[in-house]
């Protein structure tokens, strides 16, 4: 099958783990929320752990032999995942248009490259610590995130559908990153029939009880920032009641705990705590890490324009 040329794809990573399964499956209902084609993605150069290679020879191979034996198995097991996730997709909902990319190369720079125009990028994350999951080469959340032009989805934790209401979280610092990540919260809200949260959070390690006058001030603050970014949205999805939030704290935390009974946590690229430090503990990059639900990073647009 092949998906619609004229509209975007959802594009999602395939591998056959459970996090990419996981990933898959929100995958397939979002293109089916949003009336697009879904583009499977699998990258098969250096995944020998997919298949045993076979070394039932009586003589051993050459380094040459060896490899393309090896290459072969592995272009194998890749059809075979690809075929499961094909066979997923069409059962969980058959209308939405499908296409498959099999790839000789990493799996950042396959779902970076294999559909320029994508809609929307979807990954899976493993269950490590985050110092190994910063560190593993086969961490590819983060370098996506920072370089896609499209919104990034990290499914590291299952949505929350059976929270009441249902809850879509944004992130708003009041920098240019949160417009993005707003309007495509609303969106997203919309889509699900969801209530929207959005959250600013004050950087105050500790506020001790007696500044009342201080915490009173800051809320306030935190109001008109959120009233600022959010205006004209409530107006243009008068459908999705929302909620402002202004919450004490370090953004990570705050957000993770926010995070616990969403739909998914959406977040810019930028602004504070953006991914320009991203390899330093930003706020963004933390929430990758930390989040209960599923993340959408949304890039800044501006930023993705410098970078072609």
């Amino acid at each position: 099958m092949t998906g619609d040329e004229g509209r975007p794809p959802v594009v999602v990573g395939v591998d056959g783990t459970p996090a990419a399964r996981l990933a898959l499956v929100w995958a397939i209902d979002e293109a089916d929320r949003r009336g697009l084609p879904l583009c499977l993605v699998h990258a098969w150069n250096g995944q020998a752990e997919t298949a045993a290679e076979p070394f039932a020879l009586e003589t051993r191979p050459s380094a040459l032999e060896t490899r393309q034996t090896s290459d072969e198995v592995r272009r194998s097991a890749g059809r075979r995942i690809l075929d499961e996730a094909e066979a997923l997709a069409a059962a969980r909902h058959p209308r939405v248009p499908l296409d498959r990319v099999l790839v000789n190369g990493s799996p950042t720079a396959a779902l970076s490259r294999s559909r320029p125009n994508a809609a929307l990028i979807v990954v899976g994350s493993r269950h490590l610590s985050s110092a190994r999951e910063v560190m593993t080469t086969r961490t590819i959340a983060v370098p996506i995130v920072a370089h896609a032009r499209c919104p990034v989805v990290v499914v590291r934790e299952p949505e929350h559908t059976s929270a009441t209401p249902a809850t879509v979280v944004v992130g708003v610092d009041g920098s240019r990153a949160s417009v993005p990540a707003v309007a495509f919260a609303y969106e997203e809200a919309s889509l699900r029939g969801a209530t929207l949260s959005a959250v600013h959070v004050r950087r105050f390690d500790r506020l001790p009880a007696v500044a009342s006058d201080v915490r009173a001030q800051q809320t306030k603050e935190g109001r008109i920032r959120l009233a600022e970014t959010l205006a004209g949205w409530q107006e243009r999805f008068p459908d999705v009641p929302t909620k402002h939030e202004v919450l004490f704290g370090h953004p990570v935390p705050a957000l993770t705990e926010a995070s616990a009974h969403a739909l998914c946590l959406v977040v810019g690229s930028r602004g504070l705590g953006g991914f320009r430090g991203m390899l330093l503990g930003s706020a963004s990059h933390g929430v990758l890490h930390h989040a209960r639900c599923p993340v959408i990073v949304t890039p800044d647009h501006e930023d993705a324009t410098e970078r072609d």
